[in-house]
């Protein structure tokens, strides 16, 4: 192949990528909203770490205010502190060497 097929195929698979993108993007814009939605959970995910103390504030005044709703906080913040711990557990497991076996099967 010379310089100049090489730069027509060159090109041609520019063109063919860009028509690739149109046609995905075109097939995705149906998904849009639940992208949106996504975006804004994620956002508020983020504002949430970025501001602790405000959030455990809302929810102590929640449960302050409703009388059921202590049962209802103090169940999920158990939950949700059983959880932390089982993924800081996995973590540490995850980050440690699988120990080797032994050379030989012993199968006596």
């Amino acid at each position: 192949m010379n310089a100049v097929e090489l730069a027509l195929e060159k090109q041609r698979l520019r063109l063919e990528a860009a028509g690739q993108r149109f046609d995905l993007s075109r097939h995705a814009a149906g998904l849009m909203p639940l992208f949106d939605i996504g975006d804004r959970v994620h956002a508020g995910g983020r504002w949430a770490a970025r501001h602790p103390e405000i959030v455990a504030g809302g929810i102590a005044l929640l449960a302050a205010v409703r009388p059921g709703m202590r049962r209802f906080v103090w169940r999920w913040t158990v939950r949700s502190f059983a959880a932390w711990r089982l993924w800081r557990q996995s973590a540490t497991w995850l980050a440690t060497p699988a120990r080797r076996s032994s050379d030989g099967l012993n199968l006596q």
